[in-house]
């Protein structure tokens, strides 16, 4: 029987305690646990579920949830007994007050007593291996048939009572079992009907052992073996062999009982061990555990009256936990085992099943295996020497170091050896002859922590302040050489100096370093990672390499080694284990022996500062569960969006803000769950988040997305298929085409708004500039009037009353009036031009430069002139107001010139369909001979107007009669006269 192998097992191997070889992990209420804990199962989508009289909860690995539905169907009732999980993925919850749900992803159905179920309270449900499902309650059983369509009650028809049904199991062997108030049945398999079992009376709460034992328990917690017939004498009655009220075996075939007080580990049939208990005294979250369940990646689940407990075995396994250790100090025994001292247990012989032997009483120190096979050690502060032979040879310390305490040791290729003590001192010993420093000059006056020789025979010295002396000896002596932060080395104080055939590994304060082809190159990991404090190293034949340190045991695998040594810039990805895997404290900071070291028998073994642990690199303990990835929900602008088996979501239109809450179902080490996700559509490069399960994105454009999340176990097992959510977010208006388009537009007006705004404000300058230049014209035109011609006009009255003196005909009279005649040409051509400075080139204001240039014209003239505006002027093209212009000018000037009028008439009309020019005079008129050609003899007035006309698209028509003057009309299209 399984038991009792595990009880000669335990005869040759001392159990561990239970806390040694599990982590524990308690939940409370302070929590958020669950309490009173009926009932625990594990669906196949990885999620816990535990049932109890208060609710439905669920577990992820990192916090417990109350639950009102699953999969999106609502629970018929809060108050809960009956709780499995089917191997198809189904969660089946029994009510206390009758009924049974079956939840699926996409569907559910209840069955209760109209359904066939008997009724009342639902205890225990079992899937069957034939893919039913059979329900225990309290009036009796019932299976629910595969496929889900039909109840078939279980009662006198198949030889079992009607009434309470604790409990229903089926055994390996195919036999089945019901645990019932009035006893226990079971039938076999092809049987129809079921038998009762002995001992005959009331039992429940039964277990399965390996080797197909039956075990169940009466209602005062007395254990029973259970079989089909009484075995022996009819009268011998039954005796029960263990106490508990519950019962679970693990996948190792290990016994759990759970007792009015807390749990234990049954190992053997022998008396109760506290060291496998587990109660409320050492941790366990409540008295009265009511479920006891084991998950698939081998953690023990355990429900109390107030909360939850996890045992999840260790990965390193615990040395000497029996003995109560103060500083131990490692080192090989002379056969390849494993030393073990401390201050006040002595030195012992540790073997490969666990139990030790006593070597001597006493403290060790630092020690060293030498090259010939001696041993140098440390004993209760003086030093010894082993030989071959075993023969131990003490050697008297230095004057004034009786009392000291060695810390490093290390031999020569010729026997003699150096000692480092605690402080500033180092010596050679030679021939039992302490000599300081070796006798060399220039050694550094720090400690030296470490020592070591490498392939060469060059004794390596490490000290304190990131240092470490090199003494070669040769024939003609020693020599000094020291290595420091000018050779590449960062690590601070040397804690351990590991030689690695031709290179040197340096274990420190900082960090670990490599010595190779003259340069220290230092190892750093992945997510900066520096390794500090690491006073243990080992490099495995097969390249790997182990480091203890101040944060944990660090395993980095060959190939990651390989690449580090090709390329020392690349960051190394490694495995830690700590207090997660049962390492209690840290590596020895500053330790006489390395704190890790490796055995004949291929072990490794660490040392803290209270405790030792062991790890077989060859069979580390593997979780090869990928976990199931689940996106619980998503929030954005303040609301949260369930996303349950929901493959899409759709946003509140201008929505920016987004947080993705997801989760891992890895129960086992919850907190080395790696996630990695992305969001499709705005990145492409996964991220990878460090302590938080949620994804958080600011400033979404409107658009389609998708979330994908994938997650890694603490062994790296990735769910690359993870779980995915289809996001999508509408656009507001504003986020629209549309009025990214009106935007636009909006800003091209403005902008041809301002432009504009601004040409106005350059015109107007340009006219107020313009204008100031047509006063100055005019200021220059009438000083020119007032002053150039009219002295002209002196000096020609003058002469003419001169040339009035002479006689007509007279040769002095004509050469004096050709004189005049060109005076008076002069003083016309002075006049036109000071004209032209007094005119205007403005398109607002036709009118009076037109009138200012007829008012010119009349000033020298014998005619009146005058102006008649109607309607409302508009400002003209600047093309037809120079044509227009033109023709008005020409047209005033020949009547002021030709006409000989009394008067003259200027009239401009504006409608909103023509503009017309007109100018009249009642003077002499035109010839027929001029008004039919459109031109007198020798002057191009005329046919300048009429093209100026044709130019813009304009009439021009000229009315006149001998003696009855001319009129000139200009009439232009609204369209080519005015702007706009």
């Amino acid at each position: 029987m399984v038991l009792l192998l595990a009880s000669a097992l335990a005869a040759a191997a001392p159990a561990m305690p239970l806390l040694s070889d599990f982590n524990h992990k308690a939940w409370g209420v302070l929590d958020g646990a669950p309490v009173d804990v009926m009932k625990f199962a594990q669906t196949t989508d990885g999620w816990l579920w535990i049932a109890t009289p208060t609710g439905l909860w669920r577990y992820d690995g990192v916090r417990f949830e109350r639950v009102d539905s699953v999969y999106g169907h609502p629970l018929q009732s809060n108050i809960l007994i009956g709780l499995a999980a089917t191997p198809d993925g189904a969660l089946l919850v029994g009510y206390q007050l009758g009924g049974v749900s079956v939840f699926r992803k996409g569907y559910t159905r209840t069955y209760t007593e109209a359904d066939g179920l008997p009724n009342g309270i639902v205890y225990h449900i079992e899937p069957a291996p034939d893919g039913s499902v059979w329900v225990g309650t309290r009036s009796g059983a019932a299976r629910l048939l595969p496929g889900g369509g039909k109840v078939e009650q279980l009662g006198a028809n198949v030889g079992l009572p009607e009434l309470s049904v604790f409990q229903i199991l089926f055994s390996r062997n195919g036999t089945q079992w019901i645990a019932t108030i009035e006893g226990m049945y079971y039938r076999r398999p092809g049987a129809s009907n079921f038998t009762p079992a002995w001992p005959h009376t009331q039992l429940y709460a039964m277990g399965e052992a390996p080797d197909g034992t039956i075990w169940a328990c009466d209602p005062h917690n007395d254990y029973y073996r259970v079989s089909t017939s009484q075995p022996g004498k009819a009268s011998a009655s039954a005796r029960p062999e263990l106490k508990g009220r519950g019962m679970r075996f693990d996948r190792d075939g290990v016994m759990w009982l759970l007792l009015n007080e807390g749990i234990e580990r049954k190992l053997d049939f022998g008396p109760s061990s506290p060291a496998q208990k587990l109660t409320p005294q050492n941790g366990l979250s409540g008295s009265t555990p009511g479920a006891i369940f084991q998950d698939r990646e081998g953690s023990i689940w355990i429900g109390t009256a107030t909360g939850v407990d996890r045992l999840r075995p260790n990965r390193l396994k615990p040395v000497l936990p029996e003995l109560q250790l103060e500083g131990p100090a490692m080192l090989h025994g002379p056969a390849g085992e494993l030393w073990i001292g401390d201050i006040w247990n002595g030195l012992r012989s540790v073997n490969p099943d666990g139990t030790s032997r006593l070597v001597e009483n006493g403290r060790i120190g630092a020690s060293h295996w030498a090259g010939d096979g001696t041993l140098w050690y440390s004993w209760n502060k003086a030093l010894r020497h082993r030989t071959l032979d075993g023969k131990v040879t003490a050697i008297a310390p230095p004057d004034g170091f009786k009392n000291r305490l060695m810390h490093a040791i290390q031999s020569t290729r010729h026997g003699d050896v150096w000692v480092s003590y605690h402080g500033r001192d180092l010596f050679k010993v030679v021939n039992g002859v302490w000599i300081r420093d070796g006798g060399l000059q220039g050694m550094p006056r720090e400690m030296t922590t470490s020592m070591a020789m490498d392939a060469q025979g060059t004794v390596w010295l490490g000290h304190a302040n990131n240092t470490i002396s090199l003494v070669s000896e040769q024939e003609q002596g020693s020599t000094l050489k020291r290595l420091d932060g000018s050779n590449g080395l960062g690590a601070g104080i040397i804690m351990q100096l590991y030689r690695d055939g031709n290179a040197m590994w340096v274990g420190g304060e900082r960090g670990v370093y490599l010595y190779r082809d003259g340069r220290f190159a230092a190892l750093e990991g992945k997510n900066n990672e520096v390794f500090r404090g690491v006073s243990g190293i080992v490099r495995l034949p097969d390249g790997e390499l182990w480091l203890h340190g101040a944060d944990g045991i660090y395993r980095i695998n060959a190939g990651a080694v390989a690449a580090w040594l090709q390329d020392s810039r690349t960051a190394v990805d490694f495995e830690r284990f700590d207090a997660l895997d049962g390492l209690r404290g840290h590596a020895q900071q500053l330790p006489s022996n390395p704190s890790l070291m490796r055995t004949r028998d291929g072990q490794l073994w660490f040392t803290t500062d209270y405790t030792v642990a062991s790890i077989d690199p060859s069979h580390v303990r593997r979780n090869p569960v990928p976990p199931p990835v689940y996106i619980r929900g998503a929030e954005s602008g303040g609301k949260k969006f369930l996303v349950d088996d929901v493959k899409a979501l759709v946003l509140p239109k201008g929505s920016k803000q987004l947080t993705i809450s997801f989760t891992a179902l890895s129960l086992s080490i919850p907190e080395r769950v790696r996630f990695q996700y992305r969001l499709v559509g705005l990145e492409d490069q996964w991220e990878e988040p460090v302590g938080r399960r949620e994804a958080y994105y600011t400033n979404l454009p409107p658009g389609n997305y998708r979330f994908e999340v994938i997650a890694a176990n603490e062994d790296g097992v990735w769910n690359t298929q993870g779980a995915a959510l289809d996001i999508s977010i509408p656009p507001t208006f504003v986020q629209t085409p549309w009025f990214m388009l009106l935007v636009a537009l909006g800003i091209a007006l403005l902008g041809y708004a301002a432009y504009q705004l601004r040409v106005r404000v350059i015109k107007r300058r340009m006219q107020e500039t313009f204008w100031a230049r047509m006063a100055e014209r005019s200021r220059i035109a009438r000083a020119l009037h007032d002053t150039l011609l009219q002295s002209v006009q002196g000096l020609i009255m003058t002469f003419q009353s001169f040339a009035n003196k002479y006689e007509p005909g007279s040769r002095e009279r004509e050469r004096m009036e050709k004189s005049l005649d060109m005076a008076e040409q002069l003083l016309t051509q002075g006049r036109d031009q000071i004209m032209d400075l007094r005119a205007s080139s403005s398109s607002d204001d036709l009118g009076l430069t037109l009138g200012e240039f007829g008012k010119g014209q009349a000033e020298h003239g014998a005619h009146a002139f005058s102006v008649r505006i109607t309607g409302t002027p508009c400002r003209l093209r600047s093309k037809a107001y120079e044509e227009i212009y033109a023709i008005g000018r020409e047209a005033l000037f020949n009547a002021a010139r030709y006409a000989e009028a009394d008067n003259i008439w200027l009239e401009l009309h504006y409608t909103p369909r023509l503009f017309t020019l007109k100018v009249k005079d009642n003077g002499r008129g035109l010839d027929h001979q001029t008004l039919s050609s459109g031109q007198s003899p020798g002057h191009w007035g005329l046919v300048g107007m009429r093209e100026r006309a044709e130019s813009m698209k304009a009439q021009l028509s000229i009315l006149s009669q001998p003696g009855e003057g001319t009129e000139v009309v200009l009439t232009v299209k609204a369209r080519n006269a005015y702007e706009g």
